[in-house]
Order: structure tokens, then sequence, then C-alpha cells
């Protein structure tokens, strides 16, 4: 998360004092530094090497762009598998991951996303495969949901292990925080358009979760201007992380950031019986824009599960485990509709 100092003025005026907030300086040539260093977490990938209920391993997904992908295991699958036959092995739902960070910042091993990852697993059954896409201004939008598209292909194609021997292909929900709710939104989109001629089988979307979306407009929300001085994600910062990712020239209305503008391509998402799941709560600043997106899905027909707590902050169940928990329940129900328990 963004770094908060004290001495920060309440209503930061100037680039330069927006861009100290977050810990990040403009060069020259239009690319940043990241002052801030995220923690970071690790991979797993060795069974005999830890404890740990939940497996992790780094694969390369385009050395061209320096990205690659985070899988997440349950321990048990593979402990399970080594003491029957791989015939009578249980396949697990697929979520396809994508972080946050403003689209500016983290990566698929920063610790928040990490840990949040491997408590999905343990809470809910999946298998995980959690992108880094390439991050802004260095790549603008559409760069992320490139990424996640070549994230998407390589899944079809995959024979690693831990994917063909315990992953349903049938069954792969595609799901972001933030930003990468937004990734996942846009990914969705252009999915629907390659699920409609089959390019993407034997890879079969059942769903979006959408986890605190990160959706933007030029016309200031009531709840953008309610908590214009949010200590998460404050109206200056949020300003600029649009500025640092919408392609150049483009204002905040530009579909990338306000599906409500340009949603002829959701028609593909009904047809083809997706559901969608979106969360929030009255303690973020962009939960206008989340009901706004959520009223416009269920307009054109969609399945939508939406549902906005009282409270909270902008994705408060990174911060908080009572939180994270409740919020793996419902999790779980929207992946596992018919049963309530693996």
């Amino acid at each position: 998360m963004p770094n908060h100092p004290s001495n920060l003025s309440s209503d930061p005026t100037s680039a330069g004092q927006a861009f100290d907030y977050v810990s990040i300086i403009r060069n020259p040539d239009g690319t940043i530094t990241r002052v801030q260093q995220f923690p970071i977490i690790p991979a797993t990938p060795d069974p005999n090497s830890s404890t740990c209920p939940v497996l992790s391993k780094d694969v390369s997904l385009n050395p061209h762009h320096n990205t690659w992908v985070r899988l997440f295991l349950p321990r048990e699958a593979l402990d399970h598998s080594s003491s029957s036959s791989s015939s009578s092995t249980t396949k697990l739902p697929l979520v396809v991951y994508f972080h946050g960070g403003g689209f500016t910042t983290c990566s698929a091993a920063t610790n928040a996303f990490h840990n949040f990852c491997v408590d999905m697993v343990i809470e809910t059954g999946v298998v995980i495969v959690s992108v880094d896409y390439r991050l802004a201004p260095e790549h603008r939008l559409p760069a992320a949901y490139d990424d996640a598209m070549e994230a998407l292909h390589w899944i079809k194609t995959s024979d690693d292990e831990w994917l063909r021997e315990f992953t349903d292909f049938s069954s792969c929900f595609l799901m972001g925080v933030s930003a990468g709710g937004n990734i996942a939104y846009h990914a969705a989109l252009r999915a629907a358009a390659a699920a409609a001629s089959a390019d993407l089988e034997p890879l079969k979307i059942k769903g979006l979760i959408l986890h605190h979306p990160y959706f933007g407009g030029s016309q200031r929300t009531k709840s953008e201007m309610r908590l214009v001085n949010d200590r998460i994600i404050p109206l200056f910062m949020n300003d600029l992380m649009w500025e640092c990712s919408l392609p150049i020239g483009a204002d905040r209305d530009h579909k990338y950031s306000n599906p409500t503008v340009s949603n002829e391509s959701v028609e593909r998402v009904r047809l083809l019986g997706w559901k969608v799941m979106v969360t929030g709560c009255e303690g973020d600043p962009l939960i206008d824009r989340q009901m706004e997106v959520a009223k416009m899905l269920k307009e054109k027909g969609v399945q939508v599960m939406a549902q906005f707590n009282a409270g909270g902050c902008h994705t408060v169940e990174l911060l908080d485990p009572t939180k994270a928990k409740a919020y793996h329940v419902i999790l779980k129900q929207f992946v596992y509709p018919s049963v309530s328990r693996l």
C-alpha cells in the first residue's frame, strides 16, 4: 500500500507533492522511479522443504516483457495425488488473479497479495495463477490487458504439472483487486470475444470477481468528494494513478477508466452466461464507481452478485484478517454455488 507521510498537507495540489506521497519520482523521460520497495515473499515450490499448507512457484510468461506468473496449489492436493492414482485426483477450480497497486506499483510477489492468495487457496480450495503484468507509466494501458490475455493463452496450452494434474480448466474465474479488478474486467471483455470463437479452449471461464475494482471518470462522484482526503486513496492520488496509466492524452472518461461510457462488449459476457461478483465498502472513495458498474452490468442482463458493506476502506480485506475470512466465505459460495463445503 502507499506510504502516508505525517507531514503531508490534507489538500495537496502540486504534482510534485502527489508523487512524494506515493513515493515515486517522475523522470524527464516519462518513466518513474519507485522509491518505496514493498516487501516481497519468495515462492515455496518444494513440497519437501516446507510445511506450508500452500505451495507456490514462479513461471516465466514472456521473457521479452519480463512478465511471469505465480502459481498457488493446496499442498493436500499434491499429497493426495502421491498416495493415490492420478485418475482419482479431484481437480480444482482455477482463479486467474491480478494484483493491485494503481497500475504503477507492486507485483505478484508483494506480501499483501501473496498472503491473500495463500489464504484464498486455504479457505476456498482453488488453484491460483497470479499474473505479474507490466506496470505504467513505462507500459501504459492496455499493456496490462495484453499481459492478462497472454496469461490466459499460456494457461490453455501449458504442460505445467500443477495445471495439468490438479486444475479444472472448465471452471475458470478471472479475479482482481483494485487496479487488478479493472484488469480482470477488461480482460474478461477480451476473453468473451475469444471464447465466442473457441479461441481459449479448453479453458472455460465461468465468472468474474471484482474485488474493490478501480474505475474512474471525469465527473466527481459523491463518495470521491466525501472521502477526498482518504488515507488509502485520496482524490489527488486517484487522479495521479490515472494520469500515469491511461494512454497519453486520454481523460478519465476513457473506456479503460470508465466502463459506463462504452459497454457494448458486455453483451458477449451475458450471452456466455458468465456471472460477476462485485464487492466493496462505503469507506472506499471508489464505491460509487463500483456501484455504477454493477448497475450497468445488471441493466445489460448480466448475472451480478453485488455486496457493498458498511465502513471499511479500500482493499480492507488485505488489511484485516477478520474481513478477509468473511470475504472468502462469499467467494467460496460464488465459486462453488452448489456446495457449502469441499
